[in-house]
């Protein structure tokens, strides 16, 4: 009796273990294992297994509220109010000639980077306006002023004046920044006020308009950025602010994946100098090139396939004194990598005239480290299309001509109205009663005047004497 009661025991039991095995191996759902290196409470435990699930160490590790805590009050809802001659529909055009006046709105998001008030957004977001209008993340609102504008950056520096410190946003380096970080963008996409989205930085010293010396070198990111977040924060998980959300690429003019800002080494220059001194001190090499392609690696034997090429050099240049040369390949500035033409000017656009920066170079498979003093940018012509002329700064003792200290000369005539004048060679003195005394100066005059607003032209003729024209 007990050796059957036995052998049912052993046939039980071996019964079991075949069942268990059978589920464990086709049956139980497989476990994914989190291996999780922090011990804080509020994460995942080490190896804590989570059934069918995609958390990874990374996303279960990084907490953003800390960083959406410091910076959605020092982000703030910007909008601008202008006046728009265009007609709404024909009976608008037949009555008024086209010319009926309406207002128009239009809104973004700005930074707060002072407690008394400083506010960075995108040139974009306020350009054309007549009145603005700044209101926080606690529902007050406040009128601001524009203290001054970057175009070409796409940044504005605008002020409010409030009774009490204001929550803002300290500047990170973008420079630091790197691929794969994650970051937050805070704005207010479509007037949803106090918006943050997550993603990571996808790429940097992105060139939307390669081998444009003017082009900027934006952070890349897949955060969501929508219509009204221009202007708003791009902050790293600390809250430090590393971009100005400036633009999205899109055929449906939304979000789809693609979104980019302005590094804030960049923005925080430009600040600085229109704080310092009015406007944008740029500082350039000297140099015109781009990315290295197949041609020049063949004609010049370049041992390498990333790096800025050099096709030419300017005279007085810091690049020509440092004894850079055509052909000559830049790999380093100041000890950050160059593999294109955009993290170039991305890095020179944060530096000033008269500063050294150390670049190293390739000259037929020799590495060279030369230091280079960046030069003023002169823009040295300006297009005034609404009077239709082109203007130039006025050659050497060329002043004296005309018995005058100060002005621009008329180089061209745009329009076929003006080509009748023979206005060549002239010199306009002053513009809406302002004096002029270089083409920057006439370029920052016309750039600040809201559309359809008239000009005044100061000029001198060929006999000396001053005369006024109005320009609608």
């Amino acid at each position: 009796m007990m050796k059957r009661f036995l052998s049912l025991l052993v046939v039980a039991v071996l019964a079991g273990i075949m069942t268990i095995s059978t589920y464990k191996l086709f049956l139980e759902p497989e476990a994914v294992v989190v291996h999780n290196t922090e011990s804080k409470s509020d994460t995942i435990p080490v190896n804590y297994t989570v059934p069918n699930t995609s958390y990874t160490a990374s996303a279960a590790s990084i907490d953003f509220t800390e960083a959406a805590e410091k910076t959605v009050n020092a982000v703030v809802h910007v909008k601008q109010y202008g006046i728009s001659r265009t007609p709404r529909n024909l009976m608008d055009f037949f009555r008024n000639g086209g010319a009926a006046e309406r207002r128009i709105q239009g809104a973004g998001s700005g930074v707060i980077i002072t407690e008394d008030g400083y506010i960075v957004t995108n040139n974009h977001v306020i350009d054309g306006a007549s009145d603005l209008e700044v209101t926080l993340n606690n529902n007050k609102s406040y009128k601001a002023k524009v203290v001054g504008t970057a175009p070409q950056a796409d940044i504005a520096l605008i002020k409010i004046d409030s009774d009490q410190k204001l929550s803002y946003i300290p500047f990170g380096d973008s420079n630091s920044a790197k691929i794969g970080e994650w970051v937050l963008a805070v704005g207010n996409p479509f007037n949803l006020t106090s918006t943050v989205t997550a993603g990571i930085i996808s790429a940097k010293s992105r060139d939307l308009n390669e081998y444009d010396d003017t082009a900027q070198s934006f952070i890349q990111t897949d955060a969501a950025i929508n219509p009204g977040n221009s202007g708003g924060a791009l902050v790293n998980i600390k809250g430090e602010l590393i971009g100005i959300n400036t633009a999205i690429t899109s055929q449906t003019g939304s979000y789809v994946g693609y979104a980019f800002a302005v590094p804030s080494n960049n923005a925080k220059k430009i600040i600085d100098d229109i704080i310092e001194f009015g406007d944008v001190q740029r500082g350039i090499i000297g140099i015109t090139g781009g990315n290295i392609n197949p041609s020049a690696v063949e004609a010049y034997d370049i041992s390498t396939s990333q790096g800025v090429f050099v096709a030419s050099v300017a005279e007085n240049s810091g690049a020509k004194k440092a004894g850079i040369k055509e052909g000559d390949v830049i790999k380093e500035i100041d000890g950050l990598p160059i593999k294109r033409f955009a993290d170039l000017t991305g890095y020179v656009n944060s530096k000033r005239p008269n500063d050294i920066i150390n670049v190293k170079i390739l000259r037929k498979k020799q590495e060279l480290v030369v230091p280079v003093k960046l030069t003023k940018y002169e823009i040295q012509s300006y297009n005034i299309n609404d009077v239709g002329v082109e203007v130039v700064n006025p050659p050497k003792d060329y002043l004296k001509k005309f018995k005058m200290d100060h002005g621009v000369v008329i180089s061209k005539a745009l329009s076929s109205r003006m080509k009748r004048y023979n206005l060549e060679g002239l010199i306009i003195s002053e513009i809406d009663g302002k004096k002029v005394k270089s083409v920057l100066e006439v370029k920052k005059i016309i750039e600040s005047k809201y559309p359809d607003e008239d000009i005044t032209i100061s000029l001198i003729d060929r006999e000396g004497d001053k005369r006024e024209f109005v320009f609608q």
